[in-house]
This record gives structure tokens, sequence and C-alpha cells, in this order.
């Protein structure tokens, strides 16, 4: 029996060392890589985000740590809904976490893993009907041109994008202040997409 091209994708990509044997001009990645990706054929969402971070670099499983706990507050699922690959598909801008900056802070997602494997990836999930777009570097690389000056005005312009793409703005801790100040989002957007979601996972 032929393997299936997605599970011989997915190998391929976790075994991946792009960005420590021929990175890119930010240098290699400073620890072992550690590709995250997840999906199924049958997947009818995506979440498209940026890139793991520590937590999840050191567990594996893809938003296993607080920004995770409000995503799923948003989609209106429990883990084991999140985790289903058959209905929710992962797949982070850059696979691998990519250290922290002077700061403290996550930097930005790897340039090496998009144009390599991003396609391709998105070839094996025919089914998608939803794709949640999660920050400024996904959005940029789903919505092109069509997207906004800002994470903010994308966000605010989220049905300009539907039905199969839905901006969001990161489920950090840190974009706690900008969800005080912008409380629309969970009036009117957190309720479209528990609805779309609901309808679209068994």
């Amino acid at each position: 029996m032929a393997s299936n091209p997605q599970n011989i994708l997915f190998k391929k990509i976790r075994a991946c060392r792009i960005c420590v044997e021929t990175p890119g001009r930010r240098g290699p990645l400073p620890h072992d890589p550690r590709p995250i990706v997840r999906g199924h054929e049958s997947a009818k969402i995506c979440i498209a985000g940026q890139a793991p971070g520590t937590r999840v670099h050191a567990s594996g499983i893809p938003f296993d740590d607080p920004s995770g706990d409000r995503l799923r507050d948003w989609l209106g699922v429990n883990r084991d809904q999140f985790y289903d690959k058959r209905q929710i598909a992962i797949v982070p801008m850059g696979f691998c976490f990519p250290g922290l900056d002077a700061k403290g802070g996550d930097l930005p997602p790897r340039t090496e893993c998009a144009p390599a494997w991003r396609a391709q990836v998105f070839e094996t999930l025919p089914g998608l009907q939803l794709t949640l777009v999660v920050g400024a570097y996904a959005q940029k690389w789903h919505l092109g041109s069509k997207r906004k000056a800002s994470v903010t005005e994308t966000v605010t312009a989220w049905n300009e994008y539907l039905p199969n793409y839905l901006p969001l703005p990161h489920p950090s801790w840190r974009n706690t202040a900008w969800l005080k100040k912008n409380p629309w989002f969970e009036a009117e957007v957190v309720p479209y997409v528990q609805r779309r979601v609901r309808a679209l996972i068994k």
C-alpha cells in the first residue's frame, strides 16, 4: 500500500535542518531544530500562526501554553477538539522556536520555513474552509496585498476576508492591553469565530 503523501511530507519537515545547515541572513538557529506542524487531509480549520515559543519547543505540542488557553477560549473548543488534527490543522510561519531577543521576547519566525515547505503543506489540506490567520507574519503571507497597514487595522476589517480567512491578533499575554483597548474584538469577532468553528467541527 502506498504511503500517505502528507505523512511523507510531515516526516521530512520534522527532520528539517535548513535553519542550521543552510541558514538565511540571520545565521544558524542557536539550538537544535524541533519543527512543529499538525494536520490531516480531512481538516476543515487551520490555525496559521507565527512560531513555537519556549514551552512549545520543550513539549513539542503547539499552543501548549497560556496563549493556547486563550486561543482555545476564542475558538470555544476544549483541548481534545483543538488537538484533533483531523479537524484542526496547525501550521505556523516558522516551524521551530526562533530563539529570544535581548528583552526576552520571541524573535520573528525563521524565514527559511515558508518558502521551503508552506505551499506543500497546504496542498495536503484540501478540505480547509476556514484559516485563522494569527499575527502579522501569517497575515502577510496569507492575505498578501489585501492586508491593511497594521494587525489592528487588518483584524478590524476581519469580515472583508471571509469566508476563507479570518485574521486574529496573537493570543499572547503581551496582547492583553490590546484586548482591553479593543473590546469590539471579544464582543464581535470571538462570537463569530465560535459559531464558525462549531459549524465545522464534529
